[in-house]
């Protein structure tokens, strides 16, 4: 009853700023002034002298009057009143101590009739300095019961606990405490490494994780939260694995590199994803470097709708460029790349353009009215069994759309072309990984060229959470009941995160000298089939029990296992430890100028059947091993270029 009637009356004082000063003045001249009289009965016995108590009135306004003029000074009637943390406290020391020291020299000046005495001086500081540090706290209740729903969250708070007991779990257990309407309620920790006897912000440590089980209905659990951004990923695996056994959800809180550049809160809780398990590193990349090639230069990125191109766009709008081009081809994907960055910094340098990068009249306008001074080539078709049904889309796109920008940033003067390319290149088996090898092989032969751009290529395996990757198609078969297809039990792949491989190709592009291929280190290898057993733990089901997992066979183009380099690649060091060179002697420019043009012959005079293709690309390419089995009359018609690329035009077979 209370509660309601003083609640519109708290909000009020709380909203009405000269209200609010006054309140606020008051509060702070009453808890002065009682700490002065406190002081005097403490001093005294509780028997203050007959020859004292004529000035004790004077003396506590003095005092009060001194107090307020320097918590004014240090800026204790301004700010978030509600928020209170150790640079407050120290703020309001300051304040307590500048006061104290004031009223001893009023004293020294004065005398007694104007100052409280030593000994209440001293006992004064102490007690107003713990009252008013009090009031402070209470007004984060205050403000609850002022805002809240009668100072209580809508729903009933879920009972978690918390593992790990370091400076993430104590943030955690801190933001939760005072946010209760996220309804969540730290009541233990569990940590690996500290006492049982111990407890941080009042929550005990109950245990090491291993003991969830055993405490879940002693605490009556609701919920796991692993904060342990930096811990391995085994250890995370052995936790969900605990915590699944114990019948208990579990979430965990954002990744480091996510905290540090402060995009999020410890608090935004997310469930466990497969990319917490694989043990990925955070990336640390010399920002000055990259900075130096974009800051204040116009940056083209192509495919900038799709996982990587759009990434892309996202990082380098961070390192301020004069203005970013986005190219795409699918205009919807454009319009989500584009609304997203433009709550970004720097979002007016945006300038997206719906264009195929196959269309010579529509990338030399961009060239023309742009002028762009770096290019992220990112535009590609990816997807293996869909182009070994249509490799002439796949040579179209990939091989003839990145010799057009690489001829067009010649003849433009741009200062360096960033292809990125893939470990189905190396030693292929399918037309997307030998499409994509013979464009790294064009860019490469341009280095025998005279020109001032820097062509370098950057090739890295499957990065999680892509179109078309493994991850999202697992999610969905697994939201389906299943089953979860496995096209082979000893299938592996290497995986990176988006991020990481995008800031990887930042990093590359800074070191590139001309002719440079780039291969990052995607640590160890996954085995598919332990990849979907995860995820199935992940979603908290039983493989084989409540989750199917059938083995459906290799598809058309698909290896084993991905290389990063073939026999005639050499490896050579970077200046950073995630990134290698590969060395090897390019073809001339005359060789690949003929290729292309014998490819662009055989498209044009089509249609061609997959297996004509294929055995083209292996002229030009020993190392592909195509894929053959597809009845010839199978094959999709595929389109033709309208016309020859620019490389074909300016061929000159001498």
């Amino acid at each position: 009853m209370i509660r309601a009637l003083g609640r519109p009356i708290l909000q009020r004082i709380m909203r009405d700023r000269p209200l609010r000063l006054i309140a606020l003045t008051f509060t702070y001249a009453l808890v002065i002034g009682l700490s002065v009289i406190f002081a005097y009965l403490l001093r005294f016995d509780f028997d203050i002298p007959a020859w004292i108590r004529p000035s004790v009135l004077s003396v506590c306004l003095i005092t009060v009057s001194v107090h307020l003029l320097c918590m004014f000074c240090f800026h204790q009637f301004d700010g978030l009143l509600s928020y209170f943390s150790t640079p407050d406290l120290r703020r309001l020391m300051l304040a307590c101590t500048t006061a104290v020291f004031a009223l001893g020299a009023i004293r020294l000046i004065f005398g007694t009739g104007f100052a409280p005495p030593k000994g209440v001086l001293l006992m004064h500081y102490l007690l107003s300095t713990l009252a008013l540090s009090g009031l402070r706290l209470s007004f984060r209740h205050i403000r609850q019961i002022a805002f809240a729903n009668g100072g209580r969250t809508v729903v009933k708070p879920r009972r978690v606990a918390i593992v790990g007991a370091g400076d993430c779990g104590a943030a955690l257990a801190k933001d939760l405490l005072a946010k209760p309407w996220l309804a969540l309620l730290p009541v233990a920790f569990f940590d690996d490494h500290r006492s049982a006897r111990c407890s941080i912000h009042g929550i005990a440590i109950a245990g090491i994780p291993e003991h969830i089980a055993e405490f879940k209905e002693k605490l009556n659990l609701d919920e796991v939260i692993i904060a342990m951004p930096s811990a391995p990923a085994m250890r995370i695996r052995e936790i969900l694995i605990l915590t699944r056994d114990a019948g208990l959800p579990c979430r965990t809180v954002p990744s480091l590199d996510q905290l540090a550049t402060g995009r999020v809160s410890v608090s935004n809780l997310r469930p466990v994803e497969i990319h917490d398990l694989l043990g990925r590193a955070p990336v640390e990349i010399k920002g000055d470097a990259v900075r130096e090639i974009i800051e204040g230069h116009t940056v083209m990125v192509t495919g900038a709708g799709g996982s990587i191109g759009s990434e892309l766009c996202r990082q380098i709008l961070t390192f301020g460029p004069a203005a970013l081009i986005l190219v795409e081809r699918s205009e919807p994907q454009l319009f989500v790349i584009e609304q997203e960055l433009l709550g970004q910094k720097n979002a007016a340098t945006l300038l997206p353009v719906v264009g195929d990068v196959t269309q010579r009249n529509q990338m030399l306008e961009v060239f023309r009215r742009f002028r762009p001074h770096v290019i992220f080539h990112a535009a590609a078709h990816k997807h293996v069994p869909l182009m070994e049904l249509q490799p002439g889309e796949a040579i179209r796109n990939n091989v003839f759309g990145t010799a057009l920008l690489a001829d067009l940033a010649i003849e433009h003067a741009v200062e360096r072309f960033v292809f990125v390319s893939t470990d189905k290149a190396v030693n292929p088996t399918n037309v997307m990984g030998a499409t994509k090898r013979l464009a790294e092989m064009y860019i490469q032969s341009l280095a025998t060229r005279s020109s001032r751009t820097k062509f370098m290529a950057v090739r890295f395996g499957n990065v999680l959470g892509s179109s078309g990757s493994v991850v999202p198609t697992f999610t969905q078969q697994i939201a389906a009941g299943g089953p979860v297809t496995v096209t082979h039990a000893e299938v592996t792949r290497y995986f990176m995160t988006i991020p990481e491989a995008v800031s990887l190709v930042l990093q590359s592009s800074a070191f590139g000298k001309g002719g440079d291929i780039f291969v990052l280190d995607m640590g160890k290898p996954v085995r598919i089939l332990d990849l979907a057993l995860q995820m199935i733990t992940l979603s908290g089901l039983v493989p084989h029990k409540d989750i199917e997992i059938q083995v459906t066979g290799l598809r058309p183009g698909e290896k084993l296992y991905e290389e990063l380099s073939h026999g005639g690649e050499s490896v050579s060091a970077t200046a950073h430890p995630k990134i290698a060179r590969l060395l090897s002697t390019p073809i001339h420019h005359r060789f690949a100028d003929a290729f292309l043009m014998e490819l662009y012959r055989a498209l044009k005079e089509g249609p061609s059947d997959s297996a004509s293709l294929k055995a083209l690309l292996t002229t030009m390419l020993p190392e592909y091993t195509p894929f053959v089995s597809t009845p010839p009359d199978s094959s999709v018609p595929h389109a033709h270029p309208s016309a020859p690329p620019d490389c074909i035009r300016s061929l000159d077979l001498g």
